[in-house]
């Protein structure tokens, strides 16, 4: 991946702006060999220009040695390369200087523009340098080969440095591309995973939401009539003997009722762990196929469990009217058979109705109502004020606040409408309506 700013500072390992102490290994060595170059070719050149043997060498090895920046400021190698050329000295300056700036990240006409210049500094020095040979009388081509010369060796020193440079950085740029490809895809198949598992967690917690609301509607409706024929027990154990008799028979009734309800979701809690083991036992599969899987699971379990029905809402009303409670049931329309999951929601609807009724309004009327509409199931549990509480038949009934809450997430999950609150009676009323086809 390309490394720019911060990632770049921490990626370079190698002195003052090299990335690799390798790099900088490289770049010594090469300034090293052209200074020797041009300072074995700055006394030809001191002496052709009648300046010092000194003065042309150290001239030669300072402008070979500029090879030692060619990776930090390569435009500046190139334009040391051309202003050197006509002293016919730096061809290892050219050609290194040339294939770094092909290379490098600059924008395409700055190389153009620079390789074209040191191409036709070449050329013109090539061109010279022959004439002058010829003039001298020196033993070479014939003057009608000069031209040709002149252009085989500026392309000669140019082309290949640049088209090579060219190739290099392209093929970078393509690696660097592709790792960029490789990391995006990474990060993205990560982010995908954290989706996953925020999916997954948010299963879970709706699976437990369900769960713990299953038990509260099941557990809290039995257990309080318990109580209220224990309180009710307990007031009467010694002035009516037979009704004491009753109210316990009545309380063991409730008691194993309770434990049938409680040994049933823990059996499907069991089976449900059950199917998570076999699960495990099978090869791993992606994130969100897994979450697919648990969310299915879910659906199937919620659907497929054995759940109250609203047949059995005159025998929930009886339970109430057993321990004392004034309780009336009236159907409107014509009965029919509805979704699994619409009878459940009406049935616990009115059950934790009446729970609350006996917590916070013992021995007050109470009237359940239920209404088959054409496309949709209306219920409604009012009761009146309470009358006013005795002692001896105070239950004490513990309230978690949650009964409602329940009631409320049951309905608006099948798209229905659920409103509580008090009568202008002073009583307190639970109406809800549930599309009969949810």
């Amino acid at each position: 991946m390309t490394t720019t700013g911060d990632d770049r500072t921490t990626a370079m390992t190698g002195p003052w702006w090299w990335e690799r102490w390798r790099g900088a290994a490289l770049d010594a060595g090469l300034a090293a060999l052209s200074a020797a170059e041009c300072g074995a070719e700055g006394v030809a050149f001191a002496r052709d220009a009648g300046l010092p043997v000194p003065l042309g060498v150290g001239f030669g090895v300072l402008a070979g040695a500029a090879l030692l920046i060619r990776r930090r400021w390569p435009i500046a190698v190139v334009l040391i390369s051309i202003a050197i050329t006509p002293a016919q000295m730096g061809v290892l300056l050219t050609v290194v200087g040339l294939y770094t700036l092909a290379a490098s990240e600059l924008p395409r006409r700055i190389i153009g523009a620079l390789a074209g210049m040191s191409m036709a500094g070449t050329l013109i020095v090539a061109l010279v340098r022959a004439n002058q040979d010829m003039a001298e009388g020196s033993p070479s081509i014939g003057s009608e080969f000069i031209p040709f010369f002149a252009v085989t060796a500026a392309i000669g020193v140019t082309a290949p440095p640049v088209l090579l440079g060219l190739y290099v950085g392209a093929r970078r740029r393509l690696v660097e591309g592709m790792r960029e490809r490789a990391d995006s895809l990474e990060r993205e198949l990560q982010l995908l995973a954290e989706r996953a598992e925020e999916r997954a967690e948010w299963a879970r917690n709706e699976e437990r939401t369900r769960i713990a609301r299953e038990m509260h509607d099941v557990v809290a409706h039995r257990v309080s009539l318990m109580v209220v024929h224990a309180a009710a027990l307990q007031a009467v154990a010694r002035k009516d003997p037979e009704k004491a008799v009753k109210n316990a028979a009545l309380v063991g009734d409730m008691g194993r009722q309770a434990l049938t309800e409680l040994r049933e979701m823990l059996g499907v809690l069991r089976t449900g762990d059950g199917t998570k083991a076999k699960a495990a036992e099978k090869p791993a599969e992606p994130p969100l196929a897994a979450v697919a899987f648990a969310a299915a699971a879910a659906a199937s379990r919620a659907v497929d469990e054995d759940g109250p029905c609203l047949a059995e809402l005159e025998e929930l009303v009886g339970q109430s009217r057993a321990t004392g409670m004034a309780v009336d049931l009236s159907v409107e329309g014509e009965a029919r058979d509805c979704s699994a999951e619409v009878e459940q929601t009406a049935y616990r609807v009115v059950q934790e109705a009446l729970t609350n009724v006996h917590k916070h309004a013992a021995g007050a009327k109470t009237h359940v109502r239920l209404a088959y509409r054409s496309a949709e199931i209306a219920m409604q549990v009012e009761n009146e004020p309470p009358p006013e509480a005795d002692a001896s038949s105070d239950a004490r009934l513990p309230s978690g606040g949650n009964g409602l809450v329940g009631m409320r997430e049951r309905v608006m999950g099948l798209g229905g409408v659920f409103v509580s609150g008090p009568t202008d009676g002073g009583g307190f009323r639970v109406s809800a309506v549930l599309p009969a086809a949810a």
